[in-house]
């Protein structure tokens, strides 16, 4: 797996690849966190990609701290995730 932090913070998030090459987008916004799946980086954000089952949420909660920063780790506990064995992270 590959993690590549887009952001920082407001919000906090981040591109992730499985071993398969499988991408995620991670982020976590004024206390609420969200994992989703979409076919590249690039994906469309409108509904057609949704609709079409391209994309989609994998997970999402409300911590109700109203934070827009978070760590990496915090926010895989958060979403019940771990990082592979030997996995990439900048």
């Amino acid at each position: 797996m590959r993690v590549v932090q887009t952001c920082s913070a407001y919000p906090s998030q981040w591109d992730a690849w499985t071993a398969d090459g499988r991408y995620f987008y991670l982020r976590y916004r004024q206390g609420e966190g969200c994992v989703e799946w979409h076919p590249d980086p690039d994906f469309d954000d409108g509904l057609e990609s949704w609709n079409e089952g391209r994309s989609g949420l994998l997970i999402e909660w409300d911590d109700g701290t109203g934070s827009g920063a978070i760590s990496l780790e915090n926010f895989l506990a958060a979403a019940g995730l771990a990082l592979a064995p030997g996995a990439s992270v900048r």
